[in-house]
């Protein structure tokens, strides 16, 4: 854990609008970056569980390949020949 001095520090720097924790982007103190960062982190934790670590994988390829006009699995499908399955993102109960 950081020292109170550290923590000062680097809460300073947040109020100046600098990002000083991974994920904490928009907060504007120490204290809210991390949590921000612990709830997106904890955010994806459960979509995962929510789809199982294949659906999760399937759904991050299928998301890097939509555009605006076009959503992931069409142009997986048109452009490079992946059949999306799309029964894996249906929420398990």
């Amino acid at each position: 854990m950081s020292s109170g001095q550290e923590r000062a520090e680097l809460d300073a720097k947040a109020r100046q609008g600098q990002t000083v924790v991974p994920g904490g982007t928009g907060g504007k103190s120490l204290e809210a970056q991390e949590h921000l960062a612990e709830g997106r982190s904890r955010g994806g934790q459960t979509r995962k569980e929510q789809l199982g670590t294949e659906g999760y994988q399937e759904m991050g390829r299928k998301g890097g390949l939509s555009t605006g006009d076009q959503s992931g699995g069409e142009r997986a499908a048109q452009e490079r020949g992946i059949d999306v399955d799309e029964s894996k993102f249906t929420t398990k109960s």
